[in-house]
């Protein structure tokens, strides 16, 4: 048979791994809103630059050039670079008119005293026509997230932005109601042995 307190001790489990289970959404939540919030904010302040978070650039890869390395649809993620940190070999992202592209750094050359960076898809027989300048350079290759642009574009939008708002005010909100709930019973079963221990002391005195 079943004792009462192993339902006691099943509800506390489940109720702790609740609480665990809520605060990472909590927190994955929170992220997004802020990455969102930065983003918004940085395309405000600098409309003819691309947002970044931290220095970090992100980019749903919607072509074919880089495959097998990047696949379309994966999620990319750029670092801000100095000339220092880059060579032959290496994944970049730039600017070609008002497109950004991402391929891969395959020499190195000089013209007119500047550095010309020299690129080329993994999956294209030719290299890119037009060499480009430290300045095109968006960000450095750090890592990519598999087949995730699709919810990428989604969490991006401003009315995604407001709806974990709105997700994030409910769970707090939940949290606030459980914890004055277990606070008032806390102070009822503490009423309750106080007055107990009462009876108990009135009736010794009275024996």
């Amino acid at each position: 048979m079943y004792k009462l307190s192993d339902f006691d001790k099943s509800s506390k489990h489940l109720y702790k791994f609740g609480k665990i289970l809520s605060t990472i959404i909590c927190i994955i939540i929170l992220f997004f809103i802020v990455f969102n919030i930065t983003l918004i904010i940085e395309s405000y302040i600098n409309p003819n630059e691309l947002p970044s978070f931290l220095g970090i650039k992100s980019f749903v890869i919607v072509s074919e050039s880089m495959e097998p390395t990047v696949m379309t649809n994966d999620i990319i993620f750029m670092v801000d670079t100095s000339k220092e940190n880059l060579e032959v070999g290496d994944i970049i992202s730039f600017r070609t008119g008002d497109y950004i592209n991402t391929h891969r750094i395959v020499r190195i050359e000089e013209k007119n005293g500047e550095e010309i960076y020299i690129t080329k898809g993994d999956n294209n027989s030719n290299e890119d026509r037009t060499p480009i300048k430290f300045q095109d350079i968006e960000g450095k290759y750090l890592f990519k997230l598999p087949k995730l642009g699709k919810i990428a574009e989604i969490l991006k939008s401003k009315v995604t932005l407001i709806i974990l708002l709105i997700f994030l005010v409910i769970i707090a909100y939940y949290e606030v109601r459980i914890s004055k709930r277990k606070l008032k019973r806390k102070e009822e079963r503490f009423e309750y042995n106080k007055n107990l221990i009462k009876k108990i002391q009135n009736g010794k005195n009275n024996e």
